[in-house]
């Protein structure tokens, strides 16, 4: 009897192999985190963060953590209402996304 082994689906890439990949200070940060990161999205962030850093690791995982608090703030007030203690102010004024931006234009 012939199993169902062979199969056109696959993963390109396993999830704990992308991670181990990560940069050391990024695997750290991480393990931190308060949202559950794809190691795909927080690479990008994080060769954005140490850009703006100047290659300073330390101020770019405080960079991460100011977005990751960011990405809380929007989305507390989104789903629990603006009386949820981690929502954003009124008066705090979010960057539109990328996304957002060329959808306008």
């Amino acid at each position: 009897m012939a199993r169902n082994i062979k199969t056109r689906l696959c993963r390109r890439h396993s999830p704990m192999a992308q991670f181990d990949q990560l940069p050391r200070e990024l695997r750290q940060w991480l393990a931190t985190a308060i949202l559950p990161w794809s190691a795909q999205s927080v690479l990008k962030h994080w060769k954005a963060a140490l850009l703006r850093a100047g290659g300073d690791t330390q101020r770019a995982c405080a960079l991460l953590s100011e977005l990751e608090a960011r990405c809380i703030a929007r989305d507390a007030s989104r789903i629990w209402g603006a009386l949820h203690p981690a929502a954003a102010p009124a008066n705090i004024t979010h960057r539109p996304s990328r996304r957002a931006a060329r959808t306008r234009a």
